[in-house]
């Protein structure tokens, strides 16, 4: 019939279109559009400020990264499958970084993804030092600040100059259910992570006299169960940690926190509600993931290749009703306890006590500190007025909390030291007395 009379021409036609869209038809004959890939490689080839040296720009591969560090901590969880597509259920209980890195490995030939199963304090500037570009995907605004910290501390000023070969950029993402957020930071450059503190969503942080005396919320009960009774009872043994991916631990705490609920008529307790308070754990969703994972990219796809201009600087993204993105530009702040590059003025009077000012510096919203240690040269000799993390110091310099700054011997000008779990760099303040 005519249908079949025509299908050898139609596929005469479709080699002959198909010939024409491959540089190489595999026979070896190139054919005559062996060059309508020159401008994008041309392209590719421009010289910029945070080009690669290794990039290597091809047609085969746009995104040609090679050598590729994975940074991570924690190991598969069960709970992990669902949206994160690199693990397989054979996977539960190994460290996430190693079994990412043999999954690229081994579906992307000439690929080497390192992994490193630990914290990323746990390993110091050198190994930074080595990178062009810094991808951040963390899941606590501390680690983030300890990044930004990190990558602060390895520029180089020449003459009071930022050099600019010292900057290592970070793409940073985080995500909470349906929305997220995407943002480029030139550090020395741009806003950094502490210059819009002001962005991120609280940490939230029952006090304690409320989970031990007045709870109204079914996330007080499980808190008092995990911070009170849990090392009270020891109820796996003395010593064991409460694991939030042990099975038993939580059934467990789900059990006392329903009595604990049902002493005080709360409902609301759930099994799945007691394993996200004790694990902290962030809603997920994996579309939401996969955008800002893929915008994370192609940043870093710009940056390295200098195809086009970076964002600039931020990107929010929202699909809880609809779908809505926005871009703007976070600024500087001139006085950023991280990037300012001066000591930034604490104002009180000489009459107020040291618990105050730690009070500003855990509270601030510019500052949001966890458990500064505050030091100052004091007649010559250099004093620890509190250190928190280590329990016979905090002893000894817990009186200083009820002293005034007068009474410790500081004076108007003074320079304070403060070390804090949010920065791997000493922050330098100035005291300024008030009348």
């Amino acid at each position: 019939n005519m249908a079949d009379a025509d299908e050898p021409e139609k596929k005469r036609r479709v080699v002959e279109l198909t010939e024409k869209m491959v540089v190489d038809g595999g026979s070896g004959r190139t054919c005559e559009w062996e060059g309508r890939w020159n401008h994008v490689k041309k392209f590719l080839e421009r010289s910029g400020p945070f080009t690669h040296p290794d990039f290597e720009p091809s047609t085969e591969a746009l995104s040609g990264f090679r050598n590729i560090h994975v940074v991570d901590m924690d190991t598969v969880d069960v709970s992990n499958l669902n949206r994160q597509f690199l693990f397989r259920p054979d996977d539960v209980g190994r460290p996430k970084a190693d079994v990412a890195a043999d999954f690229v490995n081994n579906r992307i030939p000439g690929c080497c993804v390192v992994p490193h199963f630990k914290k990323i304090q746990d390993i110091d500037e050198t190994f930074y030092r080595q990178f062009h570009i810094i991808v951040c995907g963390l899941d606590s605004i501390v680690a983030r600040r300890w990044m930004n910290g990190m990558l602060l501390s390895l520029l180089v000023y020449e003459d009071g100059v930022l050099d600019p070969r010292s900057i290592v950029p970070l793409i940073d993402g985080g995500t909470e259910g349906f929305k997220g957020n995407a943002r480029v930071i030139l550090p020395g450059m741009t806003a950094c992570i502490d210059c819009t503190l002001e962005l991120y969503p609280p940490q939230i942080n029952f006090p304690m006299c409320t989970i031990a005396s007045m709870p109204r919320l079914p996330e007080h009960c499980v808190e008092y169960v995990r911070m009170l009774l849990w090392p009270k009872e020891m109820p796996f043994g003395d010593g064991v940690v409460l694991d939030g991916d042990d099975p038993e631990h939580i059934q467990w705490v789900y059990q006392r926190s329903l009595e604990r609920a049902a002493d005080f008529n709360i409902t609301g307790v759930t099994y799945r509600l007691t394993q996200g308070v004790v694990k902290r754990i962030i809603p997920a969703v994996a579309s939401t993931n996969a955008v800002i994972a893929a915008a994370c990219a192609t940043e870093v796809f710009k940056i390295a290749s200098s195809a086009y201009i970076p964002l600039n600087n931020y990107m929010v993204f929202n699909d809880v009703d609809g779908l809505y993105t926005y871009t703007f530009e976070a600024e500087r702040k001139e006085n950023c306890s991280a990037c300012s590059q001066v000591p930034l003025n604490l104002h009180f009077s000489p009459s107020s006590k040291l618990q105050e000012m730690l009070d500003h510096l855990t509270e601030s919203a510019s500052l949001q500190m966890k458990s500064p240690a505050i030091t100052a040269t004091v007649e010559g000799k250099n004093k620890t007025l509190y250190l928190q993390s280590v329990a016979s110091i905090e002893q000894r310099t817990r009186p200083n909390l009820s002293k005034t700054l007068k009474d410790l011997g500081l004076t108007d000008g003074q320079e304070l030291a403060v070390a804090d779990a949010t920065s791997p760099q000493t922050m330098l303040f100035r005291l300024r007395f008030t009348s």
